[in-house]
């Protein structure tokens, strides 16, 4: 039995994975930055018996990273898989975001699991083992238009990760990263429009609102097709038994074309490809958008 910890599992991914661990027999500690939005993960676990401990857990906090990390491992003796799950995500162009948005995604999506993932280092070198899952995005090997600080943040969270594979393994500690595609959870919600209304707070008149309009309701148009959550947290559970030799784990079909893709291509190509994905070949141009 590992003991596993899991960041952002009120919902989505992170519930997912939560779930998918316990019932593989494993101890889970999963956090959630409010208790009071944890009832499904609660009820779940009440229903199925499992050994799920839920710690509130904000990762934008890092002073509490020590106490919380001590206390555990007083109780279960280790940490042997860390998820690194918790993500927000603030759409579009860069003009357009506040100073304090670009840096909240950052603090979040960045230096939340690097600053976690620092502090349970020392005892999984002193254990010889340990497992770093790092959950990314498609963002984070694909820009897009719209998508500049959410993708600023999961590029940089896939560099950092590449390298502290690199730093770690003498020491048996594995690193993962894990590229999915559209999936049904809430990171979506605030960044939607109702109706032909952008977003609260995103400013008239952008000369980028004709771009952000467009992708946004793309992305809405397409909720109904996203995946199961269970299907990252079945992942979750294989990565975290594998032998550590895959760095990148593409989790659906989407995943592993774009991977495949974007780090086999020239740059031309990979531009071209991008924007075909993105449908943003109207705006590069200076046309107007298809949907008009």
């Amino acid at each position: 039995m590992a003991t596993i910890l899991i960041t952002g599992c009120n919902s989505g991914l992170g519930l997912a994975g939560a779930l998918a661990f316990a019932r593989n027999g494993d101890r889970v500690y999963a956090t959630v930055r409010d208790p009071t939005k944890a009832g499904a993960l609660q009820q779940a676990s009440d229903q199925e018996q499992l050994n799920i401990q839920i710690k509130q857990l904000d990762v934008t906090q890092p002073t509490t990273f020590p106490t919380l990390i001590q206390n555990i491992v007083a109780e279960a003796g280790s940490i042997d898989v860390l998820v690194n799950n918790a993500g927000i995500l603030r759409a579009g162009a860069l003009e357009d975001l506040t100073e304090a948005a670009i840096r909240e995604v950052m603090e979040t999506n960045f230096f939340g699991p690097m600053l976690l993932t620092r502090q349970v280092l020392p005892q999984m070198r002193q254990q010889g083992r340990g497992y770093i899952i790092m959950i990314s995005s498609l963002s984070g090997v694909a820009g897009l238009a719209g998508d500049v600080v959410y993708s600023g943040s999961k590029f940089a969270l896939e560099g950092a990760t590449e390298a502290l594979r690199h730093e770690v393994d003498r020491w048996g500690i594995k690193v993962a990263l894990v590229e999915g595609g559209l999936y049904a959870t809430n990171i979506f919600n605030p960044n939607l429009p109702q109706g032909d209304v952008l977003p609260e707070g995103y400013p008239k008149n952008s000369p980028y609102q004709e771009l952000v309009e467009t992708k946004l309701k793309e992305v809405k148009a397409r909720i109904p097709e996203a995946l199961e959550p269970s299907i990252v947290g079945d992942l979750l559970v294989k990565i975290a038994c594998s032998d550590g030799s895959q760095l990148r784990w593409p989790a659906d079909d989407v995943a592993k074309m774009v991977i495949g893709a974007v780090f086999g291509h020239s740059d031309t190509q990979r531009d071209a490809f991008l924007r075909g994905a993105a449908g943003t070949d109207w705006w590069s141009e200076g046309r107007d958008s298809p949907s008009e």
